[in-house]
């Protein structure tokens, strides 16, 4: 049983082909759908390109820097990605990546002296949040910090996006039960909140890789075999 939102329903239920790992952030656009992921074991972390319909991996890049192997929720800017790459522990470092969509290729990165999770992209800002996003970051898309603040939400994100002149972030919050929050990114006050359930596997729908594209909604929660959900 799928435990969704009485205001939304899923339209579309897609098995990505794999194995994708531990799942993290994802984003779409077209026919493409990117995902990133980490292999603990193999302290590898991935970022993949998929065709949504299919499910089917295009391509597939390694983005791990030594101890650096964790990569968080991504984000689309124009022909590129957004990438955090993070030890894989609270209170750590990172590197904020910037890769061509297209071919996953590195082009350029900027250190972080903290674990990032996730990773949002405004016209000229950077956002960014920490482990289970207590602390929200800015910076210009040079690596400049502009500012950092606490989230005072409750809601753990996973995967963050600015969209509309919003940040909407999804995430966990009490046991079973996760969100889709809408933020003002000047006072980071909550303007919208979207609860959630669990899927039919008892994985809560946010827990993990989330966007919104068009008016709808796009879930990764689930790891191998992981579903792709539409709602709207």
């Amino acid at each position: 049983m799928f435990l969704v939102p009485a205001a939304l329903t899923i339209l579309e239920t897609i098995a990505l082909q794999g194995p994708l790992h531990h799942v993290q952030g994802i984003d779409v656009e077209g026919e493409s759908l990117w995902v990133s992921s980490v292999d603990r074991q193999q302290k590898k972390g991935y970022l993949f390109k998929l065709n949504r319909h299919t499910g089917r991996i295009v391509s597939q890049v390694e983005v791990q820097q030594g101890e650096k192997y964790h990569p968080g929720g991504l984000t689309l800017d124009g022909d590129n990605i957004w990438l955090p790459v993070a030890e894989y522990r609270r209170n750590s470092t990172a590197v904020i990546q910037l890769r061509d969509k297209r071919t996953l290729r590195l082009l350029r990165q900027f250190e972080v002296n903290d674990h990032i999770g996730c990773i949002a992209a405004s016209n000229n800002r950077l956002y960014g949040g920490n482990w289970d996003t207590r602390e929200i970051y800015e910076w210009n898309k040079n690596g400049k910090q502009l500012d950092q603040r606490a989230n005072g939400t409750g809601t753990r994100y996973q995967d963050l996006k600015y969209i509309e002149n919003r940040l909407i972030g999804g995430g966990l919050r009490a046991k079973g039960h996760g969100a889709i929050d809408f933020l003002d990114p000047k006072s980071l006050n909550l303007t919208r909140r979207i609860e959630f359930e669990t899927t039919d596997r008892g994985v809560v729908f946010t827990n993990e890789g989330m966007t919104f594209r068009a008016g709808r909604f796009y879930l990764l929660p689930e790891d191998d075999p992981p579903r792709l959900f539409l709602l709207k």
